[in-house]
């Protein structure tokens, strides 16, 4: 397994992409300089006797309330307890691994006035498997995903719940176990912990991930479909893509044209009498171009937002300032969950129409429902209506969360951005894609062994050959279920992942 090195602002997408799927981090020993001196700066200020938010005052409404110097210790384990307000099922253990890196990552900038031990602190979480129980719900990203980020604040002070090697268990319990003992938060700790963005990103983040490991899928299975249905390459002609000039677009071609190349069932018909292919085929550059571009946008926003520091107030070293701003609120976040929800519906209405179009015989010219032997056989009929009650689901859940906002805090915090609903659900609604992609693969695959013996280009029989280690072609009606769920995974596995490396991505 890799190892990624934290170097605090320089992160890269393909980085947390790492993080994502395993990888471990440990961090650049060089950011322990500016954290250093950003805890110095904290306590020079405390010092100085002035009122600065969070360090001696209350917080959010009762900012005007001054704590005393030797309640500064309580004012923040207190913060963690009243904040871990969390409901619902827990985060993913993967996805609470790099809520955890994300956090590290900014409180290393030296701009949170944290000290280098409690960064540690969250480091050793990670490296003895210690995963704080973190409720799903309870979050409208506003002053930060504050409810989320206690929950994983309290693990680390010994305080709710943990899994420790997949066993939940008391905090306190998992942290003996492991040897560690609980952190002691110093003044403006607990603040700094709570406040930022780091679990509406790292949903999106993941969103992200598997919505393009799902685009990939996609442009597989359309290539694979234009074979099945006896389609046309014509719309690929990069000409056509280079007077249109959106990159994306030009790149989805490319792709499909590689796909496609050298396939002997393209060749079997060149003098048919087709003149156009339905917009599902035809249409496939213009609308996983327009998806790719939507997703690089994403892409560079979520990079930006995994470097930044999102705490309040920001300590400034070079004038011995703490300045209270907005960096917690996580509009730009919520604006690209609902971009990847969005791109998540498009690829997965585009395949519904192709999957519709291979099971219907008056359009596809294949037997009815794919299957040798319809009538005693229903062959793929159901599997279409699954996948069209998948791809409902997905426009159900796209409507925009950023455009919902609702007072909280007596009406301190009183627009709020919704990120972590946004960036919630695309989870869920990429793996409804990973099924829909999954169900093309099967009736792209059974389209084109009705052309039998002329087969599909060498790349598309080495994907097919893949997917027909789990599932056999289909001839009299089986239990269906399991076949969606191999072709499901087939999408994830490292040696899908790895033939399909090479096609357009975020990065």
């Amino acid at each position: 397994m890799s190892t990624i090195t934290i170097k605090p602002g320089q992160m890269k997408l393909a980085d947390w992409r790492k993080v994502y799927r395993g990888a471990k981090v440990q961090i650049d020993p060089a950011a322990q300089m500016a954290v250093d001196a950003s805890a110095q700066t904290v306590r020079d200020l405390i010092a100085s006797g002035a009122a600065v938010y969070g360090l001696n005052t209350g917080f959010g409404k009762l900012a005007q309330t001054r704590i005393a110097d030797d309640e500064l210790a309580t004012l923040q384990t207190r913060l963690v307890l009243s904040h871990a307000a969390g409901v619902g099922e827990p985060l993913p253990e993967h996805i609470v691994r790099l809520i955890i890196a994300l956090k590290i990552t900014s409180l290393s900038r030296g701009a949170s006035g944290i000290r280098w031990s409690t960064i540690l602190g969250l480091q050793n979480l990670l490296d003895r498997n210690v995963i704080p129980v973190i409720p799903a719900q309870g979050s409208v990203g506003a002053s930060g995903d504050l409810a989320p980020l206690a929950h994983m604040s309290a693990a680390l002070i010994g305080e709710g719940e943990a899994f420790l090697d997949g066993e939940r268990l008391p905090a306190a319990k998992a942290l003996m176990r492991a040897g560690l003992k609980p952190v002691e938060l110093g003044p403006k700790e607990g603040l700094a912990l709570l406040n930022g963005t780091q679990t509406s990103t790292a949903l999106a983040l993941a969103g992200l991930f598997e919505v393009e490991t799902g685009y990939k899928g996609a442009l597989v299975s359309g290539a694979l479909s234009v074979d099945a249905a006896k389609g046309s390459v014509a719309p690929f002609d990069p000409r056509i893509h280079t007077l249109r000039g959106h990159q994306g677009q030009i790149d989805a071609a490319s792709a499909l044209r590689e796909l496609l190349d050298g396939s002997d069932i393209l060749s079997s018909h060149t003098g048919c009498e087709k003149i156009q292919d339905p917009y599902c085929l035809r249409c496939q550059p213009q609308v996983m171009g327009a998806v790719l571009g939507l997703l690089r946008q994403v892409a560079v926003t979520l990079e930006t937002e995994a470097n930044a520091v999102t705490d309040n107030p920001l300590i400034f070293t070079d004038t011995g300032e703490a300045i209270s701003g907005g960096n917690f609120h996580a509009e730009p976040v919520a604006f690209a969950a609902d971009q990847i929800a969005l791109a998540a519906c498009e690829i997965g209405s585009i395949c519904e129409r192709r999957i519709a179009l291979l099971t219907d015989p008056a359009v596809s010219g294949l037997p009815a429902f794919l299957t040798p032997n319809p009538g005693i056989n229903s062959g793929f009929m159901i599997a279409h209506v699954t996948a069209a009650a998948l791809v409902s689901e997905n426009k159900q859940k796209a409507y925009p969360a950023s455009v919902d906002s609702i007072p909280t805090s007596a009406n301190q915090e009183d627009h709020v951005s919704m990120a972590t609903h946004g960036a919630f659900r695309l989870l869920g609604m990429a793996q409804n894609l990973h099924n829909v992609i999954g169900i093309e693969l099967l009736c792209g695959a059974q389209g084109t062994d009705f052309h039998a013996p002329a087969k599909s280009s060498n790349k598309l029989e080495t994907l097919k050959k893949q997917l027909r280690v789990d599932v056999s072609p289909y001839e009299d009606d089986r239990y269906f279920a399991t076949d969606i769920e191999a072709a499901c995974r087939l999408i994830s596995s490292d040696d899908f992942l790895a033939e399909t490396d090479e096609l357009p991505g975020v990065c």
